[in-house]
């Protein structure tokens, strides 16, 4: 897969040098408060790196999704704060509503070697979110006078933004960072060159989100595990009963081809055989709620599957534990709710168990590996949701394109 053979920050000459990185600090925050800094944690070993090679380190990033140019409660002022406790050199906050604007100038202009400016949210320049960004890209190169770009927010990687993509054209060089490159090495690894039996786990809401990746990992796993909402539409297409469970009416064909495709390949497709069902979805979502188990086929019609069933859980959870290499991408249930997280959590302890390299996919299925407790027993966690599925699907991400080949 292109992308396997990047210049990395191991094969740049820092010392001295301005270098712009692209991090992703878009973490979650509370009335102006981090909730979660494991964006910025992951981020550390790039910019120690450059810092101890005495480089001048000018960081950007985005934050959330600011509508109308510069809003307060998007400015990276906190992340800045939070970075200043993480690392030992001096870290400048770079306030200007234009991203590169006199602050950020001056801070860059008076920058000793092995210090850290971080320039304020890219998103506040509305124009970041197209390549060039009307000048934009060209202007952050200049502030590093043209020197070196280095990538390292594979969250952001399929988007072909300014800050991503575009400077790209105005430096001399350009590299991946460390997560970067581990983004890449175990996504690209796992789907273009796994260790056998490959078994991938699909989950999470909606088929229509994962048309390609369904259809690209048919081609690559030896398994292909569907739990989630998606599952009630392939349910569904083999003529189950689904009562109100969540549908993609306009995919019922589609999943027919996949399970048409699966059989000529001669691969399996693992569907849930029960469910965890209940007459409404829980509101808020982690209320108490009653449920009951019932065929996955047989779903009465006034309720609606919100989980896999305890034998469903067991027979993926085996063909997980049997597996060399595993790919999992999205919760088996609506897993922030205490009584309807036991699918998810099943899949999380066979990963833990298994005698195999797992890589949790970004988004929701990172969220709950996470929040339940296992995210140090997995190889990798991907930082990127959007990302990770791109890159699942075969695709080429503008952001990891750019960089240069070794």
């Amino acid at each position: 897969m292109a992308g396997l053979n990047k210049v990395t920050v191991d094969d740049i000459q820092a010392r001295g040098k301005k270098v712009l990185v692209r991090c992703d600090f878009n973490v979650p925050m509370k009335d102006g408060v981090i909730t979660n800094d494991n964006r910025i944690t992951a981020a550390l070993p790039t910019i120690k790196k450059l810092v101890s090679e005495g480089a001048k380190v000018v960081l950007c990033s985005h934050l959330g999704k600011p509508k109308n140019g510069p809003e307060d409660k998007f400015s990276l002022a906190p992340v800045a704060a939070r970075l200043a406790e993480l690392v030992d050199t001096k870290v400048v906050f770079a306030k200007d509503d234009t991203v590169v604007g006199e602050n950020a100038k001056k801070a860059v202009a008076e920058m000793q070697d092995g210090e850290i400016v971080l320039l304020e949210n890219t998103r506040f320049r509305g124009a970041e979110e197209t390549k060039n960004g009307e000048g934009f890209a060209s202007e952050l190169g200049d502030l590093v006078d043209n020197q070196v770009f280095v990538m390292d927010a594979f969250g952001s990687a399929h988007r072909a933004h300014a800050s991503t993509a575009g400077v790209t054209s105005f430096v001399k060089e350009t590299a991946v960072g460390y997560l970067m490159q581990k983004e890449i090495q175990f996504l690209g690894n796992a789907v273009e060159d796994p260790v056998r039996p490959f078994v991938a786990i699909l989950g999470g809401a909606k088929v229509a989100d994962k048309l390609n990746v369904i259809s690209n990992l048919l081609e690559k796993c030896d398994t292909l595990i569907i739990g989630g909402g998606m599952a009630y539409t392939f349910i569904k297409a083999q003529g189950g009963s689904i009562g109100t469970s969540l549908v993609d009416e306009e995919k019922l064909d589609y999943c027919k081809e996949m399970l048409a495709k699966a059989e000529s390949l001669g691969k399996k497709i693992l569907l849930p055989v029960d469910a965890m069902i209940a007459s409404a979805f829980p509101n808020p979502i982690d209320a108490e709620i009653e449920v009951e188990v019932c065929d996955a086929m047989a779903i009465p019609a006034d309720k609606m599957g919100l989980d896999i069933g305890p034998k469903s859980a067991a027979m993926f959870a085996e063909a997980a534990k049997t597996a060399k290499t595993v790919v999992w991408n999205g919760p088996m249930g609506v897993f922030e709710n205490p009584t309807l997280k036991k699918g998810t959590v099943a899949v999380c302890e066979a990963l833990a168990e298994a005698d195999a390299t797992t890589i949790i996919g970004g988004g929701d299925s990172a969220t709950a590996a996470i929040q339940l407790g296992f995210a140090d027993k997995m190889s990798h966690i991907s930082t990127g949701g959007g990302a990770s599925l791109e890159y699942l699907e075969g695709k080429v991400l503008p952001g990891v394109a750019v960089i240069a080949e070794k």
